[in-house]
């Protein structure tokens, strides 16, 4: 699997190349700003770009901005954001057309590189992959409060589980829950939201972050 990776500080980025070559992957080009990222992607096209929100010259939104030009020019690409921060305007822009194939993982909380890989390689395969920190702020941004705000706290739960892309037995694991309690709460949440039920994760998951997105 081939991935660019752009982040302006030098030791994270040495450190990222590090830990996925060991891992199988072939990391094509680390750049440390936007328009480097720009020019390596149009030159490799890879499997998926690891992309940093802060990098030169203002050190704002850059790495978001060209996350979602990369979408667009290359929607065969997983883009997965690896920041400290939570940036709702253009994570909504950038969940909004196409979630498949879209990560956001806070830096901070990111405890096993085991998870980190598996949320790369599941971003790169055409999954989603979002830390429950960044799905909260989108969901207090999304349109519609009312259906939020009728959902009790489990429910809440599990809808964050869902968008980070756990299947119910995942979620059912996380919660210490039996998997015919969480299917009872998805009917509940999907009802409460007007959305179509699904068997399917992936699908799921994609209708969850459309309604939370906008």
């Amino acid at each position: 699997m081939r991935v660019v990776i752009a982040e302006d500080a030098a030791m994270m980025r040495e450190g990222l190349v590090r830990l996925l070559t060991d891992r199988g992957f072939e990391v094509c080009a680390a750049v440390a700003d936007a328009d480097a990222l720009r020019s390596a992607v149009a030159e490799v096209v890879p499997d998926v770009a690891v992309i940093d929100i802060r990098m030169p010259p203002t050190h704002t939104d850059e790495g978001l901005r060209a996350a979602i030009e990369l979408r667009r020019d290359h929607p065969g690409m997983g883009v997965l954001v690896f920041s400290q921060y939570v940036e709702t305007r253009y994570a909504t822009r950038l969940l909004a057309d196409r979630p498949a194939g879209v990560g956001y993982l806070l830096k901070d909380r990111v405890a096993d590189v085991a998870d980190f890989v598996d949320a790369l390689t599941r971003v790169a395969s055409g999954g989603t992959a979002l830390d429950p920190e960044v799905v909260g702020h989108l969901m207090r941004a999304g349109p519609d409060t009312a259906g939020l705000a009728s959902l009790t706290p489990r429910e809440r739960e599990v809808l964050a589980l869902m968008a980070e892309g756990r299947s119910n037995a995942g979620i059912a694991a996380a919660l210490v829950i039996t998997p015919g309690v969480v299917e009872k709460h998805v009917a509940n949440i999907f009802a409460k939201l007007g959305l179509p039920s699904s068997d399917n994760d992936n699908r799921r998951v994609l209708a969850v972050l459309r309604h939370v997105s906008g």
